[in-house]
């Protein structure tokens, strides 16, 4: 069997029509008509891809064999493609939690600003909780299954990829160092204030700079949220073995306290 009757076959068995196989694959369906038909062949990028959606070795791609094999690579291979376009969702998706959050926070807003008016804030409050529900659940229904193996499984990419990745991420530390304190500041005066009148230290000093300790506690999380959501997503794809590790770990602590449980 050839190279093109077997993408033919793995094809069909997955159920996939020819653009659906081409979009997950980065590519055309005129590209993937010509495989099928034996006129052309994927470059290797493309055929690691495959082996990773159809789950068979690369042997079996290649070699005039029956047998399918179960791929044994040492991990997903992650083309630059990917891994960009999975970068370029986490930022948007960071984005939208990062809002929704700040939104739910600032829904307090209106009862520090219109306490003696039950009917306004109520209204407001409801408003703007609903608009931060909207926000998140956008963001949840937006969720991209195609990126969910990212954190599943150990991950190949190519080295000199990971080593522009590092030295990104780099930059992106240095850049974002000042606006993590100024995020990390805001919360913490914010929630300060808060802190001091339950405790009755401040004695009703703080009460009219309420609204502004809302205001910095949605502004701070909405900092935090988003510039740490955005170099985690980068820290996933260059240290992809220590989360794997991590999150195993994670598991197996759970398994152990229910046995002793």
């Amino acid at each position: 069997m050839s190279f093109s009757e077997k993408l033919l076959q793995l094809r069909k068995e997955k159920g996939y029509s020819q653009e659906a196989l081409a979009e997950k694959l980065c590519t055309t369906r005129q590209a993937v008509s010509k495989w099928e038909n034996g006129q052309g062949f994927p470059e290797t990028e493309k055929l690691l891809m495959i082996g990773n959606l159809f789950e068979v070795s690369i042997d079996y791609l290649l070699k005039d064999t029956e047998a399918k094999a179960v791929s044994d690579e040492r991990g997903y291979y992650v083309s630059q493609e990917m891994a960009e376009g999975y970068l370029s969702y986490q930022q948007k998706l960071s984005n939208r939690i990062a809002a929704g959050m700040c939104l739910l926070i600032l829904a307090c807003l209106p009862y520090v600003m219109f306490r003696q008016e039950p009917v306004v804030y109520s209204f407001l409050i409801i408003l703007l909780a609903a608009a931060g529900i909207i926000v998140l659940a956008s963001a949840i229904l937006k969720d991209e299954e195609r990126y969910h193996v990212l954190d599943k499984e150990a991950l190949m990419l190519d080295q000199g990829y990971v080593k522009q990745l590092t030295e990104r991420l780099s930059r992106l530390k240095r850049k974002y160092a000042a606006v993590i304190i100024v995020g990390v500041g805001m919360v913490a005066i914010g929630g300060m204030a808060f802190l001091l009148e339950k405790k009755g230290i401040a004695e009703g000093a703080l009460v009219p700079y309420y609204p502004v300790c809302v205001v910095l506690l949605a502004m701070g999380a909405y900092i935090i949220i988003r510039t740490f959501a955005l170099l985690a997503s980068y820290d996933l794809l260059i240290n992809n073995e220590k989360h794997i590790n991590r999150r195993n770990a994670g598991f197996w602590r759970k398994v152990r306290k229910k046995l002793a449980g």
